[in-house]
């Protein structure tokens, strides 16, 4: 949330001012586009000869390009603007099993995904990375690159920029921004993978009209992201929204963070393919080897009463901690996102059901699954590096 220091408050000065002016124009060309100078004039309030310099200092800085022309009942036909889709953006997300990377433009539409191998050590998968971020950059001369996004299993401290807490992916605290901004010579944004999530949501326009919602991201583990009247909830220690590890029971299995129960160990893709294996009967040292939890989706479709058996366990133990989501923070509506949301019809009514029992406000919460699934993840990247040019910034004595 947004701390002020009262004591020491600056004072704006016209720098700021165009800072903020230009930042309002470029928002105004992603949201709309494509618009003409007249168009951003009317929309923002700002002269024209305002909005025709700014316009003029981002077009030079290769931000926004002039489009077709458009039609006016009389008069001179004004040229459109809109965003360089030329620009690109590269994005990492990283999971315990894989490492997916990706090119995108600047409106999130992606020219290239592969995915890697998440290797045990960080070092190694850092050197891998960077072995298959060189020729990706050398290969694509379409556009300049803007910068890397890196949604995470984990959280950061923001001071140092080093990932300090990622149970799942069992690295322990490790600096991934310096050396590959070292080798790549590009700016790194970190991020943990359910903020970005949620950034993603507001930025490409799922949640632009929604001010407090809450991202849940399940896969190996459960992450959620919290967007608190617009802004996103970090908390004093960057902790905030680490609810896959709220106990909830405290006999259940033992979770990756060393306690046991945690919401996460009960609900996540991997709690799904345990209950699977323990009601077949099959030994637990094989569990996560054997089976995919994609491919435990598929066999409940195919008619696999087993399978429908352990999702429908799974979906009833992220009910529950979907409860605590709505007692304790009252969203407007909460975004999932994952592997799971291809059975929404499975979930849905358990998560509608858990939602309604502990709602005590008449107006409803909105569930909505994501859109384009494991993508939003990647999507999330994105916005990570275009924050840094579209978003609100503050002073020194202001901080998120």
């Amino acid at each position: 949330m947004l701390r002020i220091d009262l004591s020491d408050l600056p004072v704006a000065s016209s720098e700021t001012a165009r800072h903020l002016n230009r930042r309002v124009i470029l928002n105004l060309i992603r949201d709309k586009q494509p618009l003409s100078r007249a168009d951003l004039a009317r929309l923002s309030g700002l002269q024209r000869s305002t909005v025709s310099l700014i316009t003029e200092e981002l077009i030079e800085d290769r931000w926004v390009v002039e489009g077709t022309t458009g039609r006016l009942p009389r008069g001179r036909r004004p040229t459109l603007l809109l965003l360089n889709q030329r620009r690109r953006i590269i994005c990492i997300d990283i999971r315990p099993q894989r490492t997916f990377l990706g090119v995108s433009d600047v409106n999130g539409v992606f020219s290239f995904e592969e995915s890697i191998p998440t290797l045990p050590d960080p070092q190694r998968a850092i050197r891998q990375m960077v072995s298959r971020l060189r020729p990706l950059m050398k290969g694509r001369s379409e556009g300049p690159f803007e910068g890397i996004g890196i949604s995470l299993p984990g959280r950061i401290d923001y001071a140092t920029q080093r990932m300090i807490f990622a149970p799942n992916l069992k690295w322990g605290p490790v600096d991934l921004k310096t050396p590959i901004e070292r080798e790549t010579g590009l700016e790194v944004a970190l991020e943990n993978a359910a903020n970005a999530c949620a950034l993603a949501e507001i930025w490409f326009d799922r949640a632009k009209t929604i001010r407090n919602f809450v991202t849940v991201t399940v896969s190996e583990g459960i992450g959620t992201g919290i967007i608190v009247d617009g802004r996103l909830l970090r908390g004093g220690n960057g902790m905030a929204g680490e609810l896959g590890h709220v106990q909830l029971a405290s006999d259940g299995p033992l979770c990756g963070c060393g306690k046991r129960g945690c919401w996460e160990v009960l609900a996540s893709n991997r709690a799904a393919v345990r209950y699977y294996f323990e009601s077949a009967g099959r030994p637990a040292r094989s569990r996560q080897q054997d089976l995919e939890f994609g491919a435990l989706l598929a066999m409940a479709d195919q008619g696999d009463t087993l399978a429908a058996k352990a999702l429908d366990k799974m979906a009833l133990h992220l009910a529950r901690g979907v409860r605590m989501i709505v007692a304790a923070l009252d969203p407007e509506a909460i975004l999932f996102v994952g592997e799971f949301t291809a059975a929404w019809g499975r979930f849905e009514p358990q998560l509608k059901t858990e939602v309604q029992r502990q709602k005590i406000s008449p107006i409803p919460v909105t569930l909505i699954p994501a859109r384009d699934g494991e993508l939003t993840r990647l999507r999330g990247s994105v916005a990570l590096v275009l924050y840094k040019h579209f978003g609100v910034s503050f002073p020194a004595s202001v901080s998120a």
